[in-house]
């Protein structure tokens, strides 16, 4: 089947899956979760080709870690869909009723977006969450995943696939899956067909599908998160808070990669962030290596995503030129700050401008399983629709329904009829 006749029964079975009850949806990912569990020696299997496929190849390091399927992982992605099964299924929800007048009532519902296009790199588990979050959503999913992750995909999307059209035929044609370099400029050409694409991946890739498609494009293009140590944080907890968000996971979106310290507290804390960060590449400026032993940092340095064990760090006169600096050279994904100050904590979270701030916690947070929302199909970082962690809500949109009696506008030009406009509680309907 060509990606355009993927497409278009993708978007005759959008219409279909729109009305499907939460109890199929559910059924569905019950018996996703199973084949999951049950079929994890394939999935190691095909996961094991992929990485010796990527050992000849000498994929990126950070990339690699990716691909890795373990046991661990697989029990993840099983809790994973059940999470997404408990979760309130979004759509049909009422958000406003309203009386235009008598007998003329107005109601705004949630819907499915429709079709969704995702193209992903690397991360096998990944199809695993945007595959369920787009059936319990009521979503199709056209899928490319990278090359480096073929079969690894591969099985997994012919279990997913099967486990829902076993559970009921009505999820026949609900997902899809291209696998080669060149249907992605077929993909992007379909903005009659497909009506939403979520990139995921390096920033190479995201700006390559903003540049060229006409389909709204949900994502980031890249994920520079910093971390900013106040003059008034406890440093043993800005130690650990700084250590877990380098180096829990470095090659990830919500790892930081530029350190900020207020010069009050530069010369105690950086030497002890400097010994518990060892196995970390640091670069500085001219304060900092000062202090400790650092690389130069440079004007490119602040704007790098290293996704590796590379630290850039800057000691700041001030919180407001923290601030500066995270919404001058940052991607507006996710900042933190170590503070006792609550004052300071609460202008922080206000002032900077990403789609997640925190406070006294580590930037690794920002993650849809452990926002519980289930999963996620990616982080937005734009202000239009989703912005965040991209959970079940971030794939809906709404509709208005309007309920009637035989009204027609022109009894309403003049001065025959006047509207009311009264709103109702969210179970009214007449």
């Amino acid at each position: 089947m060509s990606v355009l006749e993927q497409a278009r029964a993708a978007k005759r079975a959008s219409f279909r899956l729109a009305g499907v009850s939460t109890e199929l949806k559910n059924r569905a990912l019950a018996r996703i979760a199973e084949a999951l569990d049950r079929d994890r020696a394939r999935i190691l299997e095909e996961n094991r080709k992929d990485q010796e496929q990527a050992r000849k190849t000498a994929l990126k390091e950070s990339l690699f870690k990716r691909l890795v399927l373990t046991d661990a992982k697989i029990d993840q992605m099983v809790e994973s869909v059940r999470d997404v099964e408990r979760l309130e299924d979004p759509v049909g929800k009422t958000l406003l009723v309203r009386e235009l007048d008598q007998g003329l009532v107005l109601r705004k519902a949630t819907v499915p977006i429709g079709v969704i296009g995702v193209i992903f790199e690397s991360r096998p588990d990944a199809l695993v969450q945007i595959s369920t979050l787009c059936l319990k959503s009521g979503n199709v999913v056209i899928l490319k995943g990278g090359s480096e992750a073929l079969n690894s995909n591969r099985i997994l999307f012919q279990l997913i696939r099967a486990a829902a059209e076993a559970s009921d035929p009505v999820f026949k044609e609900t997902l899809h899956l291209v696998e080669t370099r060149e249907q992605i400029g077929e993909l992007l050409a379909l903005d009659r067909w497909i009506d939403l694409m979520i990139p995921r991946g390096s920033n190479e890739l995201v700006r390559r599908i903003q540049e060229n498609t006409k389909i709204p494009v949900l994502g980031h293009a890249e994920g520079i998160c910093h971390l900013y140590v106040d003059r008034d944080a406890d440093l043993d907890m800005a130690v650990e808070v700084a250590y877990d968000a380098k180096c829990q996971y470095p090659a990830v979106c919500n790892a930081i990669e530029t350190l900020l310290v207020h010069c009050a507290v530069a010369e105690e804390y950086l030497p002890r962030l400097a010994e518990r960060l060892k196995v970390v590449e640091l670069r500085g400026d001219e304060r900092t290596r000062s202090i400790i032993p650092a690389a130069a940092a440079t004007e490119e340095d602040w704007r790098t995503e290293y996704n590796d064990l590379i630290l850039s760090i800057r000691v700041v006169e001030s919180q407001a030129e923290a601030v500066d600096h995270i919404n001058t050279y940052g991607s507006h994904h996710t900042d933190a700050i170590v503070t006792r100050d609550q004052s300071a904590a609460r202008r922080f979270l206000s002032d900077v401008d990403s789609s997640s701030a925190m406070w006294n916690c580590s930037t690794r947070f920002a993650d849809g399983f452990r926002y519980g929302l289930g999963a996620e199909v990616g982080i937005s970082t734009g202000k239009i629709h989703a912005r965040g962690p991209v959970g079940l809500e971030g794939l809906t949109s709404t509709k208005y329904i309007l309920e009637g009696g035989g009204q027609v506008v022109a009894d309403y030009v003049g001065v025959d009829k006047r509207f009311t406009h009264r709103d109702l509680s969210l179970g009214d309907r007449h």
